[in-house]
């Protein structure tokens, strides 16, 4: 799944390539990816291209009139193909919209089983449900301690269900979530109501470096690499069965449901390793 500091690196990468251009022609693959139904992607021809930003996991193509807000979902990317570049082999994720700019084209991708990646055109990007929620972001400069105060203690809730609740900090998933507990010392499944507040600075600390060492780490990079990059830089989650990158401690594996999770083994939750 997409998270702030890839989809950070995309918007950044498409921003300085596609800013000052325009849409030529527009290719709605999938009907299922267009979430406004009054506003046809067909609106978007002819039109200027001012920027393009990211909304936590959004990523927000910012027009001469209105915004293309895109979601990634569970397995959506993006790619650009310079004019001229070929055509897309089947070894590719399918592409369910594709824009056609000045000088090459920009295919919406979606490598899942079902359809998770959506398309919306609004006046401004607050229109989109999801982000009208959203909570404060820790890639945001001003983020700081009391908004982790304000949205984890004294709740019960575990505390890697908060970290993805997206109301409650933008842009974070499964992989970064881990990757946060693990340098915080924090059990994943340790309440937030149990956290003292040298823990809860802790978490805090975590959350603001992990997440923009990663942004900074994944800046130039290429959008095709970038999923990969994402990968190969994980301390604890998806490597399950390894050595945990990491002195502090070892990491042991539990199964929830469908999916592997790295936890830290702790004396007690919510206690250092």
């Amino acid at each position: 799944m997409p998270e702030s500091p890839e989809v950070q690196a995309l918007a950044e990468t498409l921003d300085g390539r596609l800013s000052g251009c325009r849409i030529q022609a527009v290719d709605l693959v999938e009907f299922r990816a267009m979430k406004t139904r009054d506003r046809p992607l067909s609106d978007l021809v002819g039109t200027g291209i001012r920027g393009v930003g990211r909304i936590g996991k959004y990523v927000d193509i910012a027009l001469d009139t209105g915004h293309a807000v895109v979601s990634l979902g569970r397995h959506g990317w993006m790619r650009w193909t310079e004019a001229g570049g070929g055509a897309d082999d089947d070894t590719q994720a399918p592409a369910l919209v594709v824009l056609t700019i000045d000088d090459g084209t920009l295919a919406l991708t979606d490598a899942g089983s079902w359809v998770s990646l959506g398309v919306w055109l609004v006046d401004a990007p607050d229109a989109v449900p999801a982000i009208a929620k959203l909570g404060p972001d820790p890639l945001d400069p001003t983020f700081s301690r009391d908004r982790v105060d304000h949205a984890v203690a004294g709740r019960r809730k575990q505390l890697k269900a908060i970290l993805q609740e997206q109301e409650s900090f933008a842009g974070i998933g499964n992989a970064y979530s881990d990757e946060i507990l693990h340098r915080a010392r924090l059990s994943p499944v340790v309440h937030g109501s149990d956290l003292d507040d040298a823990e809860l600075e802790r978490l805090y600390e975590a959350m603001r470096d992990v997440l923009r060492d990663a942004a900074s780490a994944r800046r130039g990079i290429p959008i095709d690499r970038l999923k990969q990059a994402k990968i190969d830089a994980m301390e604890v989650h998806g490597r399950a069965g390894s050595r945990a990158r990491c002195a502090a401690g070892r990491s042991a594996t539990s199964r929830s449901a469908e999916r592997v999770r790295s936890t830290v083994r702790t004396a007690r939750p919510g206690a250092g390793v």
